[in-house]
């Protein structure tokens, strides 16, 4: 099956722009996903879907390929589809451009799976009772064979007000076939999907499952310039 990889990258950020650009231990953040995307060695084509020219610069600099989109595209899973949906392709695999160490072990993972299913993410198991309260910590409850039931912001599912049981951490990483991904893009959003900020309740919305894959990756992404640190501390570790 030909499976594309797609790095969403928009230069505007509220909190941090430019991120993209950002310079990690002497590289940019672009660069550092888009090697671990090379890594996983297991696609027909690798594209940086962006709307700055900045962006495009630098991964062509770097000897990558990147695809301009239109500025007005809102979401990164509609930026995908920008640049796959008049490509020969079976599937692809969405990659955050914010999180420059996740491993290409999960990446080939992702990619491997859409054999079997066509929507697949992943997630870690997380003891850590501050995560399990934050709206900021993505909740993900599945069934008996690892398809997701349901994605949360708040703290599912429910333990005492003094404990935490340990829940499933969603990562950001997606895999679709390509008729998934149409699917996807020509629906609208629902009422759970507006209230929990979350695109990924569309497709759990329209019927179609999502394959949860359980990864040990314990997700460091790039939100605030302060994040940078952090990266190259745990680089040096």
């Amino acid at each position: 099956m030909k499976v594309a990889a797609v790095i969403p990258a928009r230069y505007g950020s509220s909190r941090f722009p430019g991120k993209p650009l950002a310079r990690i231990a002497g590289c940019s953040m672009i660069e550092r996903v888009y090697r671990q995307a090379e890594k996983a060695a297991c696609f027909a084509e690798i594209i940086v879907a962006t709307d700055d020219p900045r962006i495009r610069d630098e991964v062509i600099r770097f000897g990558g390929n990147a695809e301009m989109t239109d500025s007005r595209i809102k979401s990164g899973t509609e930026r995908v589809w920008a640049v796959i949906e008049n490509k020969e392709i079976a599937a692809v695999v969405n990659i955050q451009g914010d999180e420059p160490l996740i491993p290409d072990q999960l990446i080939r993972a992702v990619a491997l799976a859409l054999e079997k299913d066509p929507v697949v993410s992943a997630a870690r198991r997380n003891d850590s009772r501050e995560d399990f309260l934050s709206r900021h910590v993505v909740k993900v409850v599945c069934d008996r064979d690892g398809r997701a039931i349901y994605f949360s912001r708040a703290p599912i599912p429910f333990s005492g007000e003094d404990s935490c049981a340990g829940f499933l951490q969603h990562i950001g990483i997606y895999g679709y076939s390509k008729e998934m991904l149409r699917a996807f893009v020509g629906g609208s959003a629902s009422e759970l999907e507006r209230r929990e900020n979350l695109e990924q309740l569309r497709f759990l919305f329209m019927g179609q499952p999502i394959r949860i894959l359980l990864t040990d990756f314990l997700s460091h992404g790039v939100d605030v310039p302060a994040d940078i640190e952090k990266i190259e501390r745990l680089l040096r570790s």
